[in-house]
């Protein structure tokens, strides 16, 4: 079985030793007590144990190291091999079994010294208590090896035996300074072939279920509906990436693997939002669940808020301003108070809008699931909570989706749409609104380009677009100047392997889709641009991409500019997953409409905040344009 075989060395303290045979059920128990010498690192002597019997159970065992069972790797070199004798302090306890490390490392960074022992009945073993495991070794796999999530090595016990009680736990290994501190850019490089702690899948995998400390956490993620929360250690100190509000952004060729994500397995944790910070350390086992590593706290962990403050636009309220919002699936029938709480926004925080383009509208009666797809309540109900805190009268515009043809909740029929203010000067051309199947066509005369369908759809019968949203064209006069905006909610990334898995690097799956839907928006730019090089065109939305990912690449290679460039790199972001800040959002123009800009902002008010407080996933974008009239 390759195991090794070590002598027991104790530093000077005193120990109670109880010794229990466990093999289903405890039978036998007797107590001693003994001093060993006062001085460090001395080999346990039989003048230092009074019991013959004890001194022989310690000292004869040739047991089995955890670190032997882990090796150096994600996957054990005994995975489905029986184990005898595996030695270790019990850390802590779960209904299904406890997590035990060893009392005597072997002092290689590279292999864990940790072990989740599952069993089959509730044994009494505590804390503290010194065991050995007979049992047989396995991986496993979170949500099933089809996941795409790596296995966590376990010991299926036969045989506990308890031979010491109340003995003092190990020490935690501090994640950052005074510790092992974590790559900051590198997930894996090299397809997960090699085991290399400069990796954070490898760094993380090496403390598999041991001990650790996290001193100065500071959140970058805020509690999700989950309760999990994700922090990093140090204030941040040793991280690439943090943000002007506190948070850690995303690159294309940065992840983030010093994140750490905190779960609520063990213990019920407080609800936070980025900027909170714990004054004391947070102390855990690592564990892995849901394609991520993870600290599981076993106490109470007391917050400090940090009050981050929710932002406020300062465009000028007498030019053309342009909105990009997600209201994740809103619908009439959700509370009041997010109503309320979305018209103020909308009021005070976007600072009322001349055009706001909403993702994730509802039908009228929301998950119901039946032939109901008409949005009119839902829109309504917006309106009318706008008006009611003293906001603009908006008018509204969208086109019903096929029942149950464009994703997301069942029987929701989420769709894009638009709310455009009654009194700002906007006027719509030639409103004849296209059908859902209807597929919007360019026209060009002697007065410049038009609609046949407004607004209309852009190709909704592709095959690129089944089961998501359809992009709508929406065509408008302003200061006697055609503009035409189109807003997106491409296909979502639910369908990618998790950053941390199995599969390096993350197999982009959803991704295929949004090239295909990236093709089909380009191609009708380009068509546009070609038409007329001086259209004033803006294409915005929740593009469920990144600004570097190739769909949102082909959209600037067909004459568009992503204006999240005016943002500096750690500030590109209007989302929050798993600790990681990131645009899923994007606003395009034209390049004739780019010199019209005067302000880009993304108004974070939404990501960075709890689940319970916040209205929405995503954080708006505004765009304030100069417009001068026609001469």
């Amino acid at each position: 079985m390759g195991r090794k075989s070590l002598r027991l060395r104790l530093f000077p303290l005193v120990i109670n030793i109880t010794i229990i045979f466990v093999s289903g059920c405890i039978n036998t128990q007797q107590q001693n007590q003994f001093i060993t010498p006062p001085s460090e690192n001395i080999e346990i002597s039989l003048d230092a144990i009074q019991n013959k019997d004890v001194y022989k159970k310690i000292t004869d065992k040739k047991f089995t190291n955890i670190s032997d069972l882990q090796g150096d790797g994600h996957y054990s070199p005994y995975v489905r091999d029986f184990v005898s004798d595996v030695f270790g302090v019990v850390t802590l306890k779960r209904a299904d079994g406890f997590y035990l490390q060893s009392v005597y490392p072997d002092n290689r960074q590279e292999t864990s010294e940790g072990i989740f022992v599952l069993t089959n009945e509730i044994q009494k073993i505590n804390r503290g208590d010194w065991v050995f495991v007979s049992g047989k070794v396995s991986e496993f796999y979170p949500g099933d090896i089809s996941s795409g999530n790596l296995p966590i090595t376990e010991l299926d016990a036969q045989e506990i035996e308890i031979i010491s009680n109340g003995n003092s736990l190990p020490e935690p290994v501090i994640l950052g300074v005074g510790g092992r501190i974590s790559p900051d850019k590198v997930i894996d490089d090299d397809q997960n072939k090699t085991f290399d702690l400069n990796d954070g899948l490898d760094f993380y995998e090496s403390l598999e279920t041991m001990l650790v400390q996290i001193n100065d956490a500071i959140c970058v993620g805020p509690s999700s509906s989950y309760k999990e929360f994700v922090v990093l250690g140090d204030k941040g100190i040793n991280a690439s990436g943090i943000n002007s509000r506190g948070g850690i952004t995303i690159t294309a060729t940065d992840f983030n693997p010093e994140r750490i994500i905190v779960d609520d397995s063990l213990t019920s944790l407080p609800i936070v939002d980025v900027g909170d910070y714990f004054s004391k350390p947070i102390i855990g086992v690592v564990d892995y669940s849901f394609g991520n590593y993870k600290v599981q706290p076993f106490a109470k962990l007391e917050v400090v808020k940090g009050f981050l403050p929710i932002e406020v636009v300062k465009n000028n309220p007498n030019l053309l301003s342009v909105a990009s919002m997600n209201v994740e699936n809103l619908d009439i029938t959700d509370p009041d108070t997010k109503f309320r709480q979305i018209a103020t926004m909308i009021k005070i925080n976007l600072n009322s809008p001349t055009i706001i383009a909403l993702q994730e509208v509802q039908d009228n009666n929301g998950p119901l699931n039946d032939k109901e797809t008409d949005a009119t309540l839902t829109y309504r109900k917006l309106i009318k909570s706008i008006l009611e805190i003293n906001g603009p009268e908006y008018q509204f515009l969208d086109i019903p989706p096929v029942d149950d043809k464009d994703g997301g909740e069942e029987g929701g029929n989420i769709r894009v749409g638009y709310l455009i203010d009654k009194n700002a000067g906007i006027e719509i051309s030639a409103s004849n609104p296209g059908g859902p199947k209807d597929s919007v066509v360019l026209q060009k005369s002697d007065s410049g380009l038009s609609l046949n369908f407004n607004p209309g759809r852009i190709d909704p019968a592709n095959y690129v677009f089944v089961d998501s949203r359809k992009s709508l064209i929406l065509e408008f006069m302003y200061n006697g100047k055609i503009f035409f905006i189109i807003n997106n909610h491409w296909n979502s990334k639910g369908e990618d392997s998790p950053l941390f898995g199995s599969s390096q690097p993350p197999i982009l799956l959803s991704e295929n889709q949004r090239k295909g839907q990236s093709k089909v928006i380009g191609k009708f730019v380009a068509e546009m641009l070609v038409s007329d090089p001086n259209a004033n065109l803006i294409v915005l939305g929740d593009f469920n991409d990144f600004y570097f990912s190739e769909p949102l690449q082909f959209l600037e290679k067909n004459g568009l500019i992503n204006l999240i460039f005016e943002l500096q790199t750690n500030d590109r972001y209007t989302y929050n997953y798993e600790g990681n800040s990131q645009n899923l959002d994007n606003f395009f123009v034209s390049p004739n409409l780019k010199n019209s800009v005067k302000e880009f902002d993304i108004v974070h008010i939404n990501s960075e905040f709890s689940y319970k407080t916040r209205f929405s996933d995503h954080d708006p974008i505004v765009v304030t344009f100069d417009i001068k009239p026609n001469q």
